[in-house]
């Protein structure tokens, strides 16, 4: 399946998990990466809208690759969807260039698993916080994966980095 990677992370030079996650998606067949802000800095100004449409329409699977940032999609990330997902493309009359593909979430999160669950500090899951991301994606037509979180990340070294690693490789390559 061809699949898209969309990254952002708002503090690149601190991205450990994100950018070995990335690096492992670059090195699949049939995977394309695109980092925002490598492309575009911090300035949402700066989309190449027909470029990104086009690596869309390219594309079967899209995954966004992001740290939680507030509970929220980061910023770069959020812009991107205000500018690319247009009216008359992603959705409205002749809108469908999104329909029938799917949608992955893949996410980091600092904070353990049992804060984001019901009896945590946010009493709110992954699932819970995404709620957002996963209704846009149905309005457009697309199919919403499970997403695929990690925990913990910050700080993420060694066996514990090689484990996220895995199972997002695993997750693409099935």
């Amino acid at each position: 399946m061809k699949t898209l990677v969309i990254a952002s992370h708002p503090y690149p030079d601190q991205s450990v998990v994100i950018k070995a996650l990335q690096r492992s998606a670059a090195s699949l067949a049939d995977v394309e990466v695109r980092n925002l802000e490598a492309l575009y800095g911090n300035d949402s100004a700066a989309f190449d809208i027909a470029a990104e449409q086009a690596a869309v329409e390219a594309a079967e699977r899209i995954v966004f690759l992001f740290p939680i940032h507030w509970f929220n999609l980061t910023p770069m990330l959020k812009a991107y969807m205000n500018q690319v997902w247009t009216y008359g493309w992603a959705f409205g009359p002749n809108g469908t260039a999104l329909k029938g593909r799917e949608l992955l979430a893949v996410v980091t999160a600092g904070a353990t698993a049992f804060t984001y669950s019901a009896e945590g500090l946010i009493q709110s899951t992954i699932e819970d916080v995404l709620t957002p991301l996963k209704a846009s994606a149905l309005y457009v037509g697309m199919r919403y994966a499970e997403p695929l979180a990690f925990y913990e990340a910050m700080g993420a070294a060694g066996d514990k980095l090689e484990g996220f690693v895995g199972r997002f490789t695993g997750a693409l390559a099935g």
